[in-house]
């Protein structure tokens, strides 16, 4: 283990494989040298700003509700939201071209970003639609669409996707071709790993070295979101994410892929806020989105009723003993008279 530590200092990114597994193993005065190197690897990296993005769920079902999607896509502006994001499945009572329809409906309301449709909900909306996915993306990217999001990869291994999802789940490789294709048209997309279930470190290490073959052939990935598996698909037997390994696998993340993405979003509603500041001194740096509720539809989205408040920011910035910088979706600054953190 000091070994690989010895190499990482020299070269976050140059570790083989066996490297980052047996560092995902780290524990103890290892975990925290561990950790504390991929926070210095952080800071010479992006610098020391906590980032967060002001933003909202919607869920997709309201382009058959014109009238509300307006009420909401108003208040969200109204109570600060930069980005809009939309996840779900479309109604099947909506028209062939109603996801480009609902994205050009919140983009021509206000100059929000539209961050909108995981990868199988974009093979769905192409199908929906009678054209090529790269059509689809092409013509929603004229509407507003400004990114989506690159969820459900879970772990970009065939034999654990079946294990969680019973074989609903898309091949791996589709997922990447669909994200390669939204970088393809000039869309960018989140980078996702869904881990503490049925999956090894090997398996980890593979999913983090795919995601960053993908990077080197388009540079569309803003950030990577690790999210622990929370909600356990019955019959699967999950070993349940310990904090020691969120706080290894954060860091051996932020390692490999140096170079590459910059960005770690530590998930805070997944994780507890201990959690949530070890791992911002462990190499994460960003704290994703405050996800709005509003009082029009707060049930709106899968995270509903799980809001970061701007006090909240503050707290966990002023505990880490660093500055807050609101960001936009693509981590640019947000106009000055839109931005609630200071």
């Amino acid at each position: 283990m000091t070994s690989w530590l010895a190499v990482a200092r020299e070269d976050p990114a140059g570790l083989p494989d066996e490297g980052y597994v047996a560092l995902l193993g780290a524990d103890g005065d290892e975990l925290e040298e561990l950790a504390d190197l991929a926070d210095s690897v952080r800071r010479r990296t992006v610098g020391d700003d906590l980032t967060v993005v002001v933003n909202r769920n919607l869920d997709p079902a309201l382009v058959v509700k014109p009238e509300h999607l307006d009420a909401l896509v108003e208040e969200a502006w109204t109570l600060g939201a930069t980005e809009v994001c939309l996840q779900g499945p479309l109604p099947p009572e909506a028209g062939p071209d109603a996801a480009v329809d609902l994205v050009a409906r919140v983009a021509g309301r206000h100059p929000l970003h539209v961050h909108a449709f995981r990868p199988a909900e974009v093979e769905a909306a192409a199908a929906r639609r009678g054209t090529s996915v790269e059509d689809f993306l092409t013509a929603a990217r004229a509407a507003g669409l400004g990114s989506v999001p690159g969820t459900a990869a879970r772990i970009l291994d065939d034999g654990v996707r079946a294990a969680l999802t019973g074989g609903t789940d898309i091949p791996a490789a589709r997922w990447v071709e669909l994200i390669r294709t939204a970088h393809r048209v000039g869309l960018r997309s989140t980078a996702t790993i869904v881990y503490g279930h049925v999956e090894t470190a090997a398996q980890q290490v593979a999913h983090l070295r795919a995601l960053a073959g993908i990077q080197d052939l388009t540079g569309g990935f803003t950030e990577l979101i690790a999210m622990p598996l929370v909600d356990v698909p019955p019959g699967v037997a999950a070993r349940g994410a310990s904090g020691r390994e969120t706080r290894a696998l954060h860091a051996v993340a932020r390692l490999l892929l140096h170079g590459r993405i910059d960005h770690l979003q530590a998930a805070w509603p997944k994780l507890d806020r201990d959690t949530v500041l070890a791992v911002l001194r462990g190499g994460a740096d960003d704290l994703g989105g405050l996800l709005l509720d509003g009082v029009l539809d707060p049930g709106a989205g899968p995270e509903a009723g799980r809001v970061l408040t701007v006090d909240d920011v503050r707290a966990i910035a002023e505990e880490l003993g660093r500055p807050v910088r609101q960001r936009t979706t693509l981590y640019g600054e947000v106009d000055p008279e839109r931005v609630m953190l200071r």
